[in-house]
Parts: C-alpha cells; structure tokens; sequence
C-alpha cells in the first residue's frame, strides 16, 4: 500500500523571544497564524500583479487601437 503524503512541510523559522511567549499565554496557534497571513500576503500580491499585468494590456491596446469612446466623441 502506498504512503500518503502530507498536505504540510514543517519549516523552521525564528521570532522574537518576546513574541513567541505573548503567543504561547494567549493561545494563538502559530502555525494557523502563519497560513492566514501567509494566504492574505499572497492574494494581495497576486491582486497586485494582475492590476499591473492588465493594465499593461489595456495601455498597449488603447496606444494600437485608441480609446473605446473615439467615435462618440464631439470635442
């Protein structure tokens, strides 16, 4: 029979030693923490990206095509 494998890696990282201890007493479980903030950072960066892709696009087809609106305008 196969082994499964996991979903997860541990990985080693350092903190603050005071951070660390303010986590602990409160309870906060270090490695959900991480994977919310891990996931927030990543889907801005992503956002990011792709605004900056599109609007690459969108530039580059205005400068070959013109603007949407050329043909309706009166001025």
């Amino acid at each position: 029979m196969a082994k499964k494998q996991r979903n997860t890696q541990s990985v080693t990282m350092t903190l603050e030693r005071g951070l660390l201890n303010q986590a602990r007493e409160a309870g906060i479980n270090l490695s959900a923490t991480l994977v919310a903030a891990l996931d927030a950072e990543l889907r801005r960066y992503a956002g990011q990206k792709w605004q900056t892709e599109n609007l690459e696009a969108l530039n580059r087809f205005h400068d070959e095509n013109g603007c949407f609106s050329d043909e309706y305008k009166t001025f």
